[in-house]
């Protein structure tokens, strides 16, 4: 017997029900729309987010050049005075927004929903960018690189909340990678930072949210500040022969300093020794201390405040620098990361790495300087972070080097190897030990 065939009207009922299942389901009062529209409309106030504090960094930066040059000695004073002011400040009312801002959001990940209202929540961002800009300004040796990516992860979790979709882990580790992508322009970096330091495993939907961050973030970046590299195309290369010699050396060396970096960091951040007890009895005192330390050493050398860009492309390029330049820039840096100021580490940690290439090219005079400049930055910053695909790309896309890939990726993993017989944790994730709830 056969069934009865359906009537005209009991198709259109029977379409009428289907196209409202498809509305619920993927329209745009559906949580799979919302949920699309608020990665969409956080990674393009990333992109602005991030070009703003870019362009404020810079000028902050140029502000305190002229004010050095102009005042030389100034610094001697203002320099401990702002460090000691902002430590008080941070602790007194935004402690979250302490340290590099990359240690938060690994923790922030574990509870999302929870940290967009402690670690990652408007309040404690905005106060990390202007407390950041502070810094700058007063000519300690921070970068704007992490202090983005807790910027970043904010602004991602702020779209979800205003859209009311759930937030989840991924979504903080999606915007933090394109905070990094749009403060280098290095898209790649961002993909493989996300991978190897903000994620705890790889995930198949965390690199997809990454990437679609990544994409928007960055082609709003560039919308503005168009399509550069940062440290201007150098296209370095190194021959086999010249590599077999200077790689194991720039390896080695970058990773046993870039270790000692994180483990004086973390000594001072979570030990028990007795300086570390009196810097967390007395902070303020501590950092006025740091800060003379960073004024002396800049007042000394004229070469040492802020990220350590300029002196760090001029090496790059081959320009003859002083030997002392490299283990100056660490002391500084360390003074600044340890005192307890809002700021990154990516950029003074490049400075510092090509500090270190420059004293390596007397060993290799036949070789091209830019080459052995990149490769101690590779090694130095690996070594610090504990991240090696990271640092080859990023030094890969920031010089505009892929011809020296293969070198980069060798010296990067003797730097890991290395870097974990000084320090066995690695320098974000024992950070983070010291923002997460007990």
């Amino acid at each position: 017997m056969t069934e009865p065939r359906p009537t005209a009207a009991g198709q259109r009922r029977w379409t009428v029900r289907r196209y409202r299942a498809l509305l619920r389901a993927q329209g745009p009062r559906s949580v799979r729309f919302r949920t699309r529209m608020a990665i969409l409309t956080g990674a393009v106030a990333i992109g602005v987010a991030a070009t703003l504090f870019a362009l404020a960094a810079d000028a902050a930066g140029d502000l305190f050049r002229q004010y050095a040059h102009r005042y030389r000695y100034a610094p001697l004073l203002t320099t401990p005075l702002l460090f000691a002011a902002l430590v008080w400040l941070t602790r007194r009312w935004v402690p979250l927004a302490r340290g590099s801002g990359i240690p938060q959001v690994i923790v922030a990940q574990q509870d999302p929903e929870r940290a967009t209202g402690s670690l990652v929540s408007l309040r404690t961002v905005a106060a990390k960018a202007v407390l950041t800009l502070a810094a700058v300004l007063g000519g300690a040796s921070v970068g704007r690189e992490g202090p983005t990516v807790q910027i970043a992860a904010a602004v991602m979790g702020l779209s979800h909340r205003l859209l009311r979709v759930p937030l989840r882990g991924a979504v903080l580790i999606a915007g933090g990678a394109a905070g990094v992508a749009a403060a280098f322009n290095t898209p790649l970096a961002g993909l493989l930072f996300a991978i190897e330091e903000l994620a705890s495993a790889y995930e198949q939907r965390v690199t997809l949210l990454v990437i679609a961050a990544i994409v928007i973030a960055g082609m709003v970046a560039q919308s503005v500040q168009g399509d550069y590299v940062y440290f201007g195309v150098i296209g370095a290369h190194l021959a086999l022969g010249p590599a077999l010699l200077a790689v194991p050396v720039a390896g080695i060396a970058g990773g046993l300093s870039g270790g000692l970096f994180a483990r004086l960091m973390l000594a001072l951040a979570t030990g028990r020794g007795r300086v570390t007890a009196w810097s967390k009895r007395r902070p303020v005192a501590f950092a006025a201390l740091c800060g003379v330390l960073v004024g002396g050493l800049g007042v000394a050398t004229g070469l040492t405040w802020g990220t350590g860009y300029d002196a760090a492309r001029a090496m790059i390029v081959g320009v003859d620098a002083p030997l002392w330049f490299g283990p100056a820039k660490f002391l500084a840096t360390l003074a600044t990361a340890v005192a307890g100021l809002p700021g990154g580490i990516f950029a003074p940690s490049l400075a510092v790495g090509a500090g270190l290439g420059n004293l390596l090219r007397p060993l290799f005079p036949d070789s091209p300087a830019s080459a052995i400049v990149i490769l101690g930055m590779v090694g130095y910053f690996a070594g610090v972070v504990r991240a090696p695909l990271t640092a080859v790309i990023i030094l890969s896309e920031t010089t505009a080097s892929r011809g020296l890939m293969l070198p980069m990726f060798a010296a990067a993993f003797l730097a890991d190897g290395a870097s974990s017989l000084v320090c066995r944790e690695k320098l974000y994730h024992g950070l983070a030990r010291t923002f997460a709830r007990p």
